[in-house]
């Protein structure tokens, strides 16, 4: 539960202390002293979206600082030391948690949980398992489908949320093989023609049956038989010139005189120089012989030899303008064939499929049976429930009945569920959007809250003016209720009727200033004659007059007997 709330710079407060304790807590106060500041503030604290318009004017930002007595391990200390926070022991399994959010006036927030600097998403997240809140949103939420359906789920406990998270993941099971299914029958053309061209290109790269680098040396090949005569008149005057056959000087004649003059020397260091032109006739003897053969090479050379390479070559490069490259050409060979496999197996895997999907659409059709089920026997439960709540609130010829219908398919089932609302006796059943007043909505959506909460209960719930379009016996109905309620959760509304107040064990007051403005306000604990005088107000607007002080006293009276 929170303990205390700190405020400070928001709306027109100033500054101001909120005691609030177990229990049911009442907040009353004049219009536009700040009661909604209150409820504001605690959004703020529970993760809500942080608006720089909420800072006091006049000044450069606000700030709320919440003090809850939270179980020292479960859900909530974990997330707390998740986020890097600390929580303060205070023993019997209990710990002090502390929370902060500021907002500056340009908009820029901070939130702190547990003593660290958290991200205002912590804050959301511990507000799941911290408190709900209900206000004129609420009530408009109430009049939505899907929120109907989540207060069914909610009340039926655990059967209800066994079915449905089965359902859900026979849902997710079927859903994900079905898009596959319908991607692969959906795209089947392309795949086929993606086949037919990969089958195509194989094939050519088959048949050409390319070697890795033939498109170089067939490119050598080519230029050299484009350019033989030249090249054979080259080699063979090369050739004459190292071996002594021909004309021109030998050249390995005259590098073994030069030898031979050198070694008749006598000296070492000519003998040296001797060794190395003996080297030197070693290799011409070697590029004499290489020349031979490559002039033995040309001489092989047919007439339409280039005309084959030329060909050969026209071959490669088509298969290169294809692919990118020759290697790219000869990898698609490995890899081609295998995606080929897979395209060919698409006929199994469409059979395959549509085998997967019949068994799983037939999982999900006993799951959402089974989820219907446990709504159905849920909601006859819920109805009955709620409408003795409503004979208790001052609606003693109402009647709810929790409708279970078909509905479209949806992650959260097939079924459609509704509110329906016999205000009266003969009265046809209506759906609580369009049938239920204000005021009925209000005592609906309390009487819900009331039986949920003892299945599925809620350490602290938060009304903002719940008892909105009700008063007389109504509005003493509401409080009873609120604090039948506060026996297992803490309560804390915002109300504008002592009937409700009366019922509080906590009465804190917002005041304005004594000066009349609203630029500041203050938050009191009433008792006492003090809050007798406040119930006076609430009453008639006049707090000493002693006629509405004497109602005053007889509500309080009222949770005096209650006890």
């Amino acid at each position: 539960m929170i303990e205390e709330m700190r405020l400070r710079d928001l709306g027109v407060i100033a500054e101001a202390t909120l005691t609030i304790g177990p229990g049911f807590t009442a907040i009353t106060g004049e219009t536009g002293a700040g009661k909604t500041m209150v409820v504001t503030g605690l959004g703020l604290l529970l993760g809500q979206r942080a608006d720089s318009g909420a800072v006091r004017s006049g000044a450069t930002q606000a700030s709320v600082d919440g003090i809850w007595n939270v179980p020292e391990t479960g859900a909530v200390a974990d997330r707390v030391r998740e986020a890097g926070g600390e929580l303060e022991p205070l023993g019997a399994g209990r710990a002090e948690l502390l929370v902060g959010r500021s907002i500056s006036s340009e908009g820029r927030g901070r939130a702190s949980v547990g003593g660290r600097a958290a991200p205002a998403g912590v804050l959301a997240d511990l507000a799941d398992d911290l408190v709900v809140v209900h206000g004129q949103s609420e009530q408009l939420r109430l009049r939505s489908a899907t929120a109907q359906r989540e207060a069914l789920d909610r009340f039926g406990g655990e059967p209800v949320q066994s079915a449905r998270g089965a359902y859900q993941q026979a849902f997710e099971r079927w859903r994900a093989v079905d898009r596959e299914l319908t991607s692969l029958t959906g795209e089947r053309d392309v795949r086929a023609r993606e086949a037919e061209e990969l089958r195509a290109q194989i094939a050519d790269i088959e048949q050409a049956d390319p070697q890795p680098g033939e498109d170089a040396e067939l490119a050598t090949r080519a230029e050299r038989l484009a350019n033989a005569e030249e090249l054979r008149l080259a080699a063979a005057s090369a050739h004459d010139a190292l071996s002594g056959e021909g004309d021109v000087p030998d050249a390995s004649a005259l590098i073994a005189e030069a030898r031979r003059a050198l070694e008749r020397a006598h000296d070492p260091a000519l003998e040296e120089l001797a060794g190395q032109v003996a080297d030197l006739g070693y290799r011409a003897a070697d590029i004499a012989a290489a020349l031979s053969g490559y002039l033995a090479d040309l001489d092989e050379t047919g007439p339409h030899e280039l005309a084959v390479v030329e060909e050969r070559r026209a071959v490669i490069s088509s298969l290169v303008r294809a692919h990118g490259s020759l290697d790219e050409a000869i990898a698609l060979l490995d890899t081609g064939s295998a995606r080929l496999a897979e395209l060919d197996d698409d006929s199994d895997r469409v059979e395959r499929l549509t085998a997967e999907r019949d068994a799983a659409a037939s999982v999900l059709d006993e799951a959402a049976a089974a989820l219907t089920a446990a709504r159905t026997a849920a909601a006859e439960r819920l109805g009955a429930a709620v409408t003795t709540e409503l004979r208790a609130l001052a609606m003693p010829d109402a009647s709810l009945t929790v409708a279970v219908s078909p509905g479209a398919e949806t992650a959260a089932g097939r079924d459609d569920v509704a509110l329906l609302l016999a205000p009266h006796v003969g009265a046809d059943p209506r759906p609580v959007a369009r049938g239920a007043s204000g005021g009925e909505l209000s005592r609906v959506m309390l009487a819900i809250e009331v039986v949920i909460a003892a299945v599925d209960p809620v350490p602290t719930f938060v009304f903002d003016e719940v008892d909105a379009g009700i008063g007389g016996a109504a509005a003493i109905e509401v409080g009873r209720r609120l604090a039948r309620l506060a026996q297992s959760s803490q309560v804390i509304a915002v109300t504008h009727l002592a009937q409700v107040a009366a019922f509080a064990s906590n009465h804190l007051t917002v005041v304005k200033a004594k000066d009349g403005s609203v630029t500041a306000s203050d938050v009191r604990r009433l008792e006492g004659a003090d809050r007798e005088a406040e119930m006076a107000r609430l009453l008639s607007g006049m707090p000493d007059s002693d006629a509405a002080l004497s109602h005053a006293r007889e509500l309080l009276r009222l949770r005096t007997d209650a006890h």
